[in-house]
């Protein structure tokens, strides 16, 4: 199929693509990658008059670290992350979850700003950003403002976005020393969205108990959902294998999701406590690896 007819336009800096958002307002749209809004448009299940395209902007494309956070621009290629050494030092939670996201292709194409933006409860860097407590740094007409996860994502493909607003940079804290973290999910085929999945990092004290855990299941809900009651039962323990068995089973209870033609709500609370117990077992044998 073909898409509707829209305007197009591909600026070149940010202020020009604020400028084209501000005048078009609800009638916008904007292209990043482009590995979920041209489906859509092509389903015609999405029908923007205008199209700001943000490909040439190239102030958007770029990793740093800088106080304890890794801040990638919103135009920077999941291919980039993959292979970035910075983000393998900085960050390996994020590199093994973007090995895990559609195909060769998609990542060479995908950004991470687009992925975060269209919010898909069943994508990887949503849940990312959830797990870690990470913040979006948002532009506007009017300024920038830094929304927390918890507060960006706003229901199915819903954000705190608003018109005339485009994300410009994803923040995600650097991962301290003594820690472990892991990315399990289980999809129908490789490449699919996840029926279900986990993103975990744990790190240790010097004696080897939990100082902190970040976790996040996707693919249950609108959302994805902060598994804080999770987080809370670990730290501070020893991490036993009863103990994460205890903390596996609490959060397939944390998840509401629903049935679809993929998988049962309760197929997908069943996988949640298995693939929790996964990535939980992974994290603490690489952290303790940190104290030898």
């Amino acid at each position: 199929m073909k898409p509707p007819p829209f305007e197009y336009h591909d600026p070149t800096t940010v202020e020009e693509a604020l400028e084209l958002l501000a005048r078009y307002g609800e009638d916008a749209r904007v292209l990043a990658g482009g590995q979920s809004l041209i489906p859509l448009l092509n389903f015609r299940l999405t029908a923007p008059a205008v199209l700001v395209d943000l490909n040439r902007v190239g102030e958007l494309s770029y990793m740093r670290e800088d106080g304890g956070w890794l801040r990638i621009g919103a135009m920077t290629r999941q291919r980039q992350v993959e292979f970035s050494a910075l983000a393998g030092e900085k960050l390996p939670l994020m590199v093994e979850a973007t090995r895990l996201i559609g195909h060769l292709p998609t990542r060479t194409r995908g950004t991470v700003g687009g992925s975060i933006a269209h919010a898909d409860p069943s994508a990887e860097y949503p849940a990312l950003a959830c797990a870690l407590e990470g913040q979006m740094a948002v532009r506007g007409r009017a300024g920038e403002r830094v929304i927390g996860a918890a507060d960006f994502f706003q229901g199915l493909l819903g954000t705190a976005l608003k018109p005339g607003e485009l994300l410009a940079e994803v923040r995600m804290p650097t991962t301290p020393a003594r820690s472990g973290w892991a990315f399990e999910e289980f999809a129908r085929r490789h490449g699919d969205f996840a029926i279900a999945g986990v993103g975990a990092q744990l790190t240790l004290r010097a004696d080897g108990k939990c100082a902190s855990a970040r976790a996040a299941a996707f693919g249950v809900g609108p959302t994805p959902v902060k598994l804080r009651a999770v987080e809370q039962a670990l730290e501070g323990s020893a991490l036993s294998e009863a103990q994460i068995d205890a903390a596996s089973a609490l959060a397939s209870e944390l998840v509401n999701p629903t049935s679809d033609l993929h998988a049962s709500a309760a197929y997908r609370r069943h996988l949640t406590q298995v693939l929790v117990k996964r990535a939980l077992t992974r994290a603490v044998a690489a952290a303790r690896q940190t104290l030898h």
